[in-house]
């Protein structure tokens, strides 16, 4: 499974491990990945998604799961992320 985070598309990033003597070796730095359960107010399920931390930040500033799908491209967002925002956008022009 790849290491993505499925709201904000944050991924691994590569770098160097640098020792005393300046020797440079590749290294990986990946995110800090959680599975988490968000709830949706205006669908009233709750659904399941691994979210980075600094993603999960995000959400609860901007106010939940919906404001943040509201807010996010589809570019940045994982299919199954996509479909929840599809359901959101018919929940909410159905209301």
């Amino acid at each position: 499974m790849s290491r993505i985070c499925e709201l904000t598309g944050k991924g691994r990033q590569t770098g160097h491990n640098v020792s005393h003597a300046n020797n440079k070796t590749k290294r990986v730095f990946l995110p800090n990945l959680q599975n988490v359960t968000l709830i949706s107010e205006k669908l009233d399920r709750s659904f399941k998604f691994r979210v980075s931390t600094h993603g999960l930040r995000s959400v609860e500033h901007n106010g939940g799961l919906d404001n943040w799908l509201m807010k996010t491209s589809d570019e940045k967002l994982s299919t199954n992320a996509v479909k929840v925002k599809r359901e959101l956008k018919k929940a909410l022009t159905a209301a």
